[in-house]
């Protein structure tokens, strides 16, 4: 069967990329475009492994290839279908095993040119990882710093939409980046499912024009960020220090926390975890605003007492560009984003290093 595998290099070669791993799998991760037609469900593959692991080894094949057998059949009715008789689909499990093998042969019997991904899952893994090691450094950042609250992720969309290249990673993660910075509704990805993402992004920046990216921690909710992407932002990125009056500080905090501000039970719970670092006479003042509804003092109470001086404490020290940052005045509650965005370009980006704004943009995540 040997004729029948293909290295990760292939990958493109094929009409359609079939991941035929479990839905949980499938979910936690997988190469982009991949459809999933599992041949053993979530809780048939705890069957075969619990017999593997009681009974016998020849008793979990007996059983699961009775499972794989009966799913490739129903795949071959439903999915596959209406597939033409030149269809080329490449295959692939965890580790390029039995369960892509199976599929692989069944497909190449019906007269499709199926092939297996040598080493599955696992191979293109590790490709993955090895891609957040090497890309990074290989592009010429400008960080947007300032604030929360300065409407960074805003001034960053707007500059994709002027054209210029842009790194949006909380988009990619589903997540703002603060304590309060869940997105309603959207769980975040899983930390392999966001390094795929990410990888794809940076694959398809242009290494010989800038690339716009908010300021991060090394963490933005549950997702950790590749570490030679935070040590080309922390050391060699050239900075913008984005500036806005508080009142449209605030404005901006009320917006975008507008969720919280009208679920006071879950906003409770969040303030209640920053006793720690406040103190408990701090935390009781800003839960007496919410229950009385001032949201506007609560939330420039935040600005004043919680985030102002954590931006303080961290960012000269995570972001050595900063002593020589451009200052932009930015208005994020305006109507005129791209202009201002296109102000930003005009003055941020020195000589060597211009951006057209008739580029196409490319930018990460949905925002």
């Amino acid at each position: 069967m040997n004729h029948l595998r293909v290295s990760l290099e292939h990958l493109n070669d094929f009409d359609e990329i079939v991941d035929v791993r479990t839905p949980l799998e499938f979910d936690d991760d997988h190469i982009p475009g991949a459809i999933n037609t599992p041949v053993l469900s979530n809780e048939e593959r705890v069957t075969v492994g619990t017999l593997y692991k009681q009974v016998s080894p020849f008793d979990a094949s007996r059983v699961g290839a009775a499972m794989v057998a009966r799913n490739i059949a129903h795949h071959l009715d439903t999915t596959f279908s209406g597939r033409p008789r030149n269809w080329r689909p490449l295959v692939y499990c965890w580790r390029g095993g039995t369960r892509s093998a199976s599929m692989t042969l069944m497909m190449n019997m019906i007269g499709w040119r199926a092939r297996q991904l040598e080493g599955g899952y696992k191979t293109y893994r590790r490709d993955v990882v090895a891609a957040l090691d090497a890309l990074p450094p290989r592009l010429d950042y400008v960080v947007l710093a300032g604030h929360t609250g300065s409407g960074k992720t805003r001034l960053l969309h707007a500059l994709a939409d002027a054209g210029a290249q842009a790194l949006d990673l909380e988009g990619l993660a589903r997540h703002r980046g603060s304590l309060l910075g869940a997105v309603p509704d959207r769980p975040q990805p899983s930390q392999k499912s966001f390094d795929t993402a990410l990888v794809s992004v940076l694959r398809g920046f242009d290494p010989a024009r800038p690339v716009f990216v908010e300021a991060e921690s090394r963490r933005i909710g549950l997702i950790s960020l590749p570490e030679s992407l935070m040590t080309s932002l922390r050391t060699t990125a050239a900075c913008v220090e984005v500036n806005v009056a508080r009142d449209e500080r605030v404005d901006l905090l009320m917006e975008e926390y507008g969720h919280l501000l009208a679920q006071p039970d879950d906003f409770r719970a969040k303030l209640l975890r920053l006793v720690p670092l406040h103190g408990r006479a701090v935390i009781d003042q800003w839960l007496t605003l919410l229950e009385r509804g001032d949201h506007r003092a609560l939330s420039e109470a935040l600005i004043v007492r919680h985030y102002d001086p954590a931006y303080s404490r961290s960012s000269r020290k995570m972001l050595q560009g900063l002593a020589k940052a451009v200052t932009f005045t930015f208005h994020p509650l305006a109507q005129d984003l791209r202009a201002q965005a296109q102000a930003l370009l005009a003055i941020a980006l020195p000589a060597g290093r211009s951006e057209s704004a008739a580029a196409p943009a490319a930018s990460g995540g949905d925002g």
